[in-house]
């Protein structure tokens, strides 16, 4: 048997148990001989997930769920294959259904063809949806269920206790889930995510990418800060609310204004 190496009371993360970076943060939440997975990452890595599993003498069969944080590749693209290996269910947002259960490659970001990206999505079927408030159980222990749109519309976030799984909504050096309009990404509600992120009393963040970290309120308000700006940049096209320099302009032309 594998000595098991919980981060924090109840809760394995993948990566650190096996000391090396398998891909997305994938976590192992148990009380009892109950557990689910938060994520699962890439096809090519679920027997590698499945088997450290095993070896730490979790049963297979008590496998509750897994859950889906948003529907992206990097994150999912491993569901139909870890399902039917441990016979579990799936769980994620209404917003994610579709892409999953139809295994779209674009709204998933397996199909990027300007930078030869060109993933398999296998479709799975979702078995139960979750929205903002609702609870997973899991033994005793009740996940608290966040939905923080922003990086994708469906992107959900998971409180236990003083920890939340915050997804792609904030990294430890300060960046975000990536936001692009093709992804459904929105940052109106990116920025409201993060400030009801920053107004709660969790203690530790523990993202879909990277370290956990002690939720610090200046480190968040300065990702605000910063994105707030991306509302009226031109860099962010159709996600910006607007692009002053237009206004700008519009004005210069409407007065003849001249190069200066």
């Amino acid at each position: 048997m594998l000595e098991r190496r919980p981060l924090f009371p109840n809760v394995i993360e993948l990566n650190h148990q096996a000391g090396h970076r398998i891909g997305c943060c994938v976590y192992l939440i148990y009380d009892g001989p109950q557990w689910l997975l938060v994520d699962i990452g890439y096809e090519d890595t679920v027997d590698e997930v499945v088997d450290l599993i095993r070896d730490m003498d979790f049963s297979l069969a008590n496998c509750q769920t897994i859950i889906a944080t948003h529907a992206d590749v990097d994150h999912i693209q491993g569901l139909a294959k870890a399902k039917q290996a441990l016979r579990t269910t799936v769980t994620a947002h209404p917003k994610a259904v579709k892409a999953l259960e139809t295994g779209d490659r674009l709204l998933t970001f397996a199909e990027i063809s300007a930078q030869d990206i060109s993933l398999d999505m296998p479709p799975v079927k979702v078995d139960r949806q979750v929205n903002d408030g609702d609870t997973i159980q899991v033994g005793n222990l009740a996940l608290e269920v966040w939905h923080t749109p922003g990086h994708t519309d469906s992107q959900l976030a998971f409180r236990l206790g003083k920890l939340l799984l915050s997804g792609d909504n904030l990294f430890r050096d300060g960046c975000v889930g990536a936001i692009d309009a093709h992804h459904g990404s929105d940052l109106a509600d990116f920025l409201k995510s993060l400030e009801r992120i920053k107004a709660s009393d969790v203690e530790w963040l523990l993202p879909s990418h990277g370290p956990p970290f002690r939720k610090d309120n200046a480190l968040v308000q300065k990702t605000v800060d910063r994105m707030k700006t991306y509302l009226h940049m031109a860099d962010f096209g159709t996600c910006a609310i607007d692009w002053p320099l237009m206004d700008e302009w519009d004005r210069d032309l409407a007065e003849g204004r001249m190069p200066e």
